[in-house]
């Protein structure tokens, strides 16, 4: 470390800490009359949003909610999982967003390894936490959330929200503190062992907000995001915040749409009657709302999306454009806040028309400022940025984060030489565009050359019978791996295996793949294997193929 001048602070000074509370400030302010959206069932305005939160805060205190507890939440994307969000960081409690989709078995293990005080949950998951109750080691009370009338349950439920909302007092002194105090904890499931902990200080994500408000809505080619657009995410809100949007929307006073349960033919409804303008998922949702009933005849117009978590193919992304979406991609990871990289288009690219700009929208994109990425190979040496040369991203930010929960090596390992590790490898070519070709155990090696399924995916996507599919390697005795392609068909169409065959064939006389990239297998399915986020689960594929 080097010596630098450091003049002492003036007697007085506030050394102003960057805490959550801080980005309730603004929205407030700007469009006090803005609405919070809770589906067809509740909207008030910002400056009852920040009194709900006041009151939120003064429920959790009477709850027995002391600063360095966990407060677990169990819910639909809704109002409550905003204000809680806020409130519960900003008391100096921990907010464990709690993955619903996953296993009665995971979500024990993520809840006790958490060592949750408080658990916050809806009238659905009641079940799930009855049977679980017995398990729970740490959690101290439970608190019920409702939509309609709160059902019955032998949990010992301190009250349900609204009401205890409506006896609380709504002011609340937030106090300062360390801005490296944790604010959010949530689960990341692997291809082995348990989930891991994943957590974020107040730091850390008022950076990555304070990032994310410029980089969606600063530049002319990525103007994602501005003062007038609505937003409703339809990525869930116990997966990496939203991807930090609902602090981000906030701090701007966007009006905000909370859809609930995720069901397709609901968001199209939602994005009509409240005039979605941005919202971001994965690109398994997206296709599922072009194809739902209320979608699959619909115009889409003004309707932004940043779609990420998994590859983004050619075939899906042409016809969300076609039907007025503008698709960007975007890139992170569960441990990195989550963004990295989104698209940035030039100005040469947007005087292009629509369809050629797809092939830079479905890319990975460019690192957003702030982010020092670069790619490396199996020993560590940085990668040539010549759009060609594969290596792993590895990643620096000021929102990474540090570790994970009550496991020190892997946390290590995560950041083996000073680098967050990401496990997906990429090519960046001499304009920084980033291009993940695949994650380093999903990359096929067949004969000694790597085969990318990511590409194998796209281009396959492109045949116009084709809805959905997935590769993956599975073994070969000659060459060690073959591709092998899951394949949805399009309601109406016919295809077989000569037809795709004769497709990608195509490819190989433009030279885009070699003729061993052809998959060896084609299986044709109602549908593919998902994660609980929705991403395309290649482990289970895999292993359904070895059993």
């Amino acid at each position: 470390m080097i010596e630098t001048k450091i003049i002492p602070p003036a007697a007085g000074a506030y050394a102003y800490p960057l805490l959550i509370k801080q980005l309730l400030l603004s929205g407030v302010r700007y469009e006090p009359g803005r609405e919070i959206v809770y589906a067809d069932k509740l909207r008030y305005s910002y400056q009852t949003l920040n009194q709900r939160i006041r009151r939120l805060a003064n429920a959790l205190t009477a709850a027995g909610v002391k600063a360095g507890d966990t407060v677990a939440l169990l819910d639909w994307d809704s109002h409550r999982y905003l204000e809680c969000f806020f409130a519960v960081p900003m008391i100096g409690a921990v907010l464990h967003t709690v993955n619903i989709r996953l296993s009665a078995e995971q979500v024990l293990f993520t809840m006790n390894h958490a060592e949750d005080d408080l658990v916050l949950v809806h009238d659905d998951f009641l079940p799930l936490v009855e049977q679980l109750q017995g398990q729970l080691t740490t959690v101290k009370g439970y608190l019920q959330l409702t939509d309609e009338t709160a059902a019955e349950t032998c949990l010992p439920v301190v009250g349900e929200y609204e009401h205890l909302l409506a006896e609380a007092a709504d002011q609340y002194a937030f106090p300062d503190f360390d801005e490296n105090s944790v604010a959010t904890l949530f689960y990341t499931t692997g291809t082995t062992g348990d989930p891991k902990g994943v957590y974020f200080t107040h730091r850390q994500l008022v950076l990555h907000t304070l990032n994310a408000v410029g980089t969606l809505g600063a530049y002319q080619g990525l103007p994602l995001l501005r003062s007038d657009d609505v937003y409703m995410p339809i990525t869930p809100m116990f997966h990496v915040h939203a991807w930090g949007v609902p602090y981000v929307a906030t701090l701007m006073g966007l009006k905000q749409v909370y859809p609930g349960r995720y069901e397709p033919n609901r968001l199209v409804q939602l994005y009509r009657e409240e005039k979605v303008t941005f919202s971001h998922c994965v690109p398994t949702i997206l296709q599922m709302i072009l194809n739902c009933e209320a979608g699959k005849h619909s115009r889409f117009d003004g309707w932004k999306m940043l779609l990420g978590g998994s590859a983004l193919t050619l075939g899906i992304a042409s016809e969300a454009s076609a039907r007025g979406i503008q698709v960007h991609s975007g890139y992170g990871m569960s441990e990195t806040c989550p963004v990295l990289c989104t698209t940035y288009l030039r100005a040469d690219d947007l005087q292009q028309p629509m369809q050629d700009q797809l092939a830079t929208r479905i890319k990975t994109g460019v690192p957003v400022p702030m982010v020092d990425l670069k790619i490396i190979d199996a020993e560590g040496n940085d990668v040539p940025h010549d759009g060609e040369a594969l290596g792993e991203i590895v990643v620096r930010a000021p929102w990474l984060t540090q570790g994970y929960l009550k496991e020190p090596q892997k946390g290590a390992e995560l950041w083996q030489g000073g680098w967050l590790h990401t496990g997906d490898m990429a090519s960046i070519d001499a304009r920084g565009g980033v291009e993940i070709k695949d994650r380093i155990k999903d990359v096929i090696k067949t004969g000694g050359e790597w085969i990318s399924s990511l590409e194998l995916e796209s281009l396959i996507s492109e045949h116009p019978a084709v809805m959905s599919v997935a590769v993956v390697g599975i073994v070969d005795e000659q060459w060690g791996e073959r591709p092998m392609a899951l394949v949805v068909c399009e309601p109406g169409h016919y295809l077989d295996r000569k037809l795709l065959e004769a497709h990608l064939q195509t490819f190989v006389e433009r030279g885009r793949i070699n003729k061993w990239a052809i998959p060896k297998q084609f299986k044709f399915v109602t549908e593919i294997p998902k994660t609980s986020v929705g991403k395309i689960n290649k482990k289970l594929i895999r292993e359904e193929e070895m059993s």
